[in-house]
């Protein structure tokens, strides 16, 4: 069960990048979720960046931890992607 998930949002992104299959990953509905909203990007190295705006306890409830490695995070090619998303999504 995953959800395609746009990196550079749909809204904000033009004709070609709405279709480019490199602003996308595959993302469970909790992890899109989070995502979408700010609450966690990826660094290009495939760790996860955890936002200040949920608390601790709520990313522990989700086993996530700032700076868990994501490996199978297909990140090659999607690398300005992720860059706009941290620069512009994340919280």
């Amino acid at each position: 069960l995953l959800i395609a998930s746009h990196i550079k949002p749909w809204s904000q992104s033009t004709d070609f990048e709405k279709i480019d299959p490199l602003n996308g990953f595959m993302l469970t509905p909790t992890i899109d979720t989070l995502f979408d909203k700010g609450f966690i990007s990826f660094t290009d190295d495939k760790r996860i960046i955890l936002s200040p705006f949920l608390s601790v306890n709520t990313y522990a409830k989700l086993k996530l931890n700032h700076n868990q490695i994501c490996p199978e995070l297909p990140i090659e090619k999607r690398e300005k992607y992720l860059a706009y998303h941290r620069e512009n999504i994340l919280k």
